[in-house]
């Protein structure tokens, strides 16, 4: 029987009683076995996701989405994230026939031109590869936090995504930038080195750059647009 929204109090009341979120992942990874992902762009937060999945042998599959611009920084971490746990991290790509033509009809910076191309950039390079990642899954874990951007204060750690038709969670929805950079330091745990350079949230590179002191988590993301479009399209949910 598919997953439904309806499940949503019963896991919600479950969690309450599991106070950390190594408990809480080692609960739901039990409960929905074999139907839980975790999607990583390789953030400090991700990291830390990574770690506790991997450093514990959570039956939860992780996966990335290579874009094709990440930053050269981001790969590294990648590399030195397989080579620390020894654990696969599963890859989905955009459709080459569609970034083909993207880039054959506006060329390689339309996004820099308007929200409308730049949304198309994201959407193939991407929601469509992660509408692949999640598809037949029941339980996405994120690595989303209350205080990356106004966008997403009105979200909870437990959500029902209708867009994708499966449960959302995000194990450090409450945790400040500031617990993750002491839990990565206690755990040595590898981490992009952009975040020693005023890099918070990290995409791809021509998108994304370091904040200034004073500046909004989200500032160096699409900085060329308004603050309320931040979002590329993979959490922007449906909701039921």
């Amino acid at each position: 029987m598919p997953v439904s929204n309806i499940l949503l109090p019963e896991i919600e009341s479950a969690l309450l009683q599991r106070n950390s979120p190594l408990e809480a992942l080692t609960w739901l990874a039990e409960r929905f076995e074999g139907k839980a992902v975790f999607s990583t762009s390789f953030g400090i937060e991700d990291q830390v996701i990574t770690h506790l999945i991997f450093a514990n042998n959570l039956p939860i599959r992780v996966f990335t989405l290579d874009t094709g611009r990440n930053f050269q920084e981001t790969y590294s971490t990648w590399a030195r994230t397989v080579e620390r746990y020894q654990k696969p991290i599963e890859t989905y790509a955009p459709q080459a026939a569609a970034l083909e033509r993207l880039l054959a009809e506006k060329g390689p910076n339309s996004f820099y031109e308007s929200v409308e191309n730049r949304k198309e950039c994201c959407y193939i390079r991407k929601v469509e590869p992660l509408g692949r990642a999640l598809q037949g899954q029941e339980l996405w874990i994120t690595g989303i936090r209350a205080e990356q951007s106004t966008n997403r204060l009105d979200m909870r750690n437990l959500e029902w995504d209708g867009g994708h038709q499966l449960i959302k969670f995000h194990p450090l929805f409450d945790w400040n930038f500031q617990q993750v950079r002491d839990y990565v330091k206690q755990f040595n745990i590898p981490y992009n080195p952009l975040h020693d350079k005023g890099f918070v949230s990290i995409g791809c590179a021509p998108c994304t750059r370091a904040i200034r002191e004073g500046e909004d988590f989200r500032a160096g993301r699409w900085w060329w647009e308004d603050t309320s479009k931040k979002e590329c399209g993979l959490h922007v949910e449906v909701r039921a």
